[in-house]
């Protein structure tokens, strides 16, 4: 394969630097995974401003940010837990945003109570882990890390949409 004229090894260098550098922004997901303290929680902190954006597109808008978070959230989880050397580093915490959005997609409308409860309860699924959620950590790379919360994230989905049923929610 023939090189581009001018492109040497180190452009190359600063390719390959700059898609790192996007791979930690999304994966701490604009630093709230550097928090010293609880970086999961802070992560799906994080994850509220984009779900009350996308969620004036309705559920299909919730659902097309879950989809493109969790494609975009693997391949960022994996650089980073690549380049520190680690199966599941703590500052990565886009996979709590995917699963905030996935928690999130039974709401018709935005209310404040939905959002904390499906706060609380996607945190609640994600640490505790019901099966099979832990068994997905197994998964290599950013697969495991990212696919975890999504279980989480279908669980919290679950009783969003029983509350929703019930009326508890709107």
């Amino acid at each position: 394969m023939a090189s581009l004229p001018g492109a040497g090894a180190g452009e190359g260098r600063n390719v390959k630097r700059a898609l790192s550098k996007i791979a930690w922004t999304i994966a701490t997901w604009f630093g709230c995974g550097l928090v010293p303290k609880a970086p999961g929680t802070m992560g799906s902190i994080g994850a509220i401003p984009l779900y009350l954006l996308v969620a004036r597109q309705g559920r299909p808008g919730v659902a097309v940010a879950a989809l493109v978070v969790t494609a975009v959230g693997v391949w960022a989880a994996s650089v980073v837990a690549r380049e520190l050397g680690k199966k599941d580093p703590q500052i990565v915490v886009v996979d709590e945003v995917a699963g905030l959005l996935v928690t999130m997609l039974p709401m018709r409308e935005v209310s404040w109570l939905a959002v904390v409860i499906g706060f609380a309860l996607f945190r609640l699924f994600d640490v505790f882990k019901p099966w099979p959620v832990r068994k997905l950590e197994e998964l290599p790379g950013g697969w495991g890390i990212v696919f975890d919360d999504i279980a989480a994230g279908i669980f919290g989905a679950a009783v969003m949409a029983g509350l929703r049923f019930a009326r508890v929610l709107p």
